[in-house]
């Protein structure tokens, strides 16, 4: 059950849905528009990488420095791994942030263990590893710092035009094929992204951000995620050729997916911000879906299924092809790999340095 209501000043969603794992369900009194802050909140894992065995993902290991997204994009298929610490789909997950404090560390142990065997690391698998709070806590670059001095090769996904700070590694990584960067882009409209994905970088700076990181050397592409039938779909040509002129040299797609609880909050947001095509997106979302909101199937997931799921990967494949785009991104390396002479720890400072975005 959910509670629709205008969403709060820089949010996307308007309400925190009862959590699945809770059996008591506290309503508030009153819809409330005001601005709800952000709650860093220490996260004590002592391991940093997880594994998954999906087919649908290209990687086996992920690193995550954060759980929630700040970002707050409502479409966000994270969403209901909040539910495992506690905490909404909804608000919680765009405000309630966890913080991994030493995931730095810990990644340099991990990969100084002699079982580890150097691989392809997704940063991240889950929620941006570029979240504003970054600027300050550089936990992302201080993770990307352990992957330069291992030469361990990482691919990035974000929506922050926050991975041009870290241009200098990501350059180190690239030198030995060990580093790629996608940037996600939902959609080329300001208008769209400030109510859909409301704490993200504008879409002409994430155009930016490619032409900055290729221009050092960076192998860069664009991922058009989620492609959202009735709504943004149209621009899969544009978005391409857009990132394209800013120098990507290869690009991927994934058409929506509404698992758990986010399925509710989209059809929230629909009503409060394109009541006009609410009918026409879901009912879209279902042609690819099997007739329903999300199907969690592997091999139909991450592409759905039927006409209309065909009809967008044609026109993507069209796209990308015209416009000399590979797919998927290039293969990476850990030929390179090292471990690095001295104590790991060595590679941290006493005191961070402070450094330009």
């Amino acid at each position: 059950m959910s509670h629709r209501r205008t969403p709060p000043r820089g949010r996307a969603a308007s309400s925190n849905p009862v959590n699945r794992f809770e059996r008591i369900e506290v309503e508030p009194e009153e819809p409330s528009a005001q601005k709800i802050e952000t709650l860093y909140l220490r996260d004590t894992s002592r391991t940093i990488l997880a594994t998954n065995e999906s087919p649908d993902v290209p990687f086996d290991v992920s690193l995550n420095p954060y759980r929630g997204c700040e970002h707050g994009c409502i479409y966000c298929f994270a969403r209901p791994t909040h539910e495992y610490l506690g905490f909404s789909a909804g608000l919680d997950f765009e405000s309630r942030i966890m913080v991994k404090e030493d995931a730095p560390e810990l990644l340099a142990r991990e990969l100084d263990r002699p079982g580890w065997r150097p691989r392809f690391i997704g940063l991240s698998g889950v929620t941006d590893p570029y979240q504003p709070i970054e600027r300050k806590l550089r936990l992302t670059r201080g993770c990307l710092e352990v992957l330069a001095a291992y030469r361990n090769p990482v691919g990035i996904v974000t929506k922050n035009t926050l991975v041009r700070r870290d241009a200098d590694l990501l350059r180190e990584l690239a030198v030995v094929d060990a580093a790629a960067v996608y940037l996600s882009i939902t959609t080329l409209r300001s208008e769209i992204t400030r109510v859909m994905e409301p704490r993200t970088s504008r879409p002409s700076d994430r155009l930016a951000a490619i032409r900055e990181l290729s221009a050092v050397g960076v192998p860069c592409g664009v991922l058009v995620a989620p492609v959202i039938p009735g709504l943004t779909d149209h621009e899969i040509p544009e978005i391409l050729a857009a990132a394209t002129d800013a120098g990507a040299r290869f690009a991927s797609f994934i058409p929506l997916r509404l698992p758990g609880a986010v399925a509710p909050l989209f059809e929230d947001w629909l009503e409060e911000r394109f009541p006009d095509r609410k009918k026409r997106v879901l009912n879209r979302v279902r042609d690819m879906r099997g007739g329903r909101l999300n199907d969690a199937r592997f091999g139909s997931r991450m592409r759905g299924e039927g006409p209309y799921a065909e009809q967008i990967r044609a026109l993507f494949d069209t796209s990308r092809r015209r416009l000399g785009l590979e797919h998927p991104g290039p293969k990476l390396s850990s030929a390179a790999f090292r471990r690095p002479s001295g104590h790991q720890l060595d590679l941290f400072p006493d005191e961070p340095t402070t450094e330009a975005d």
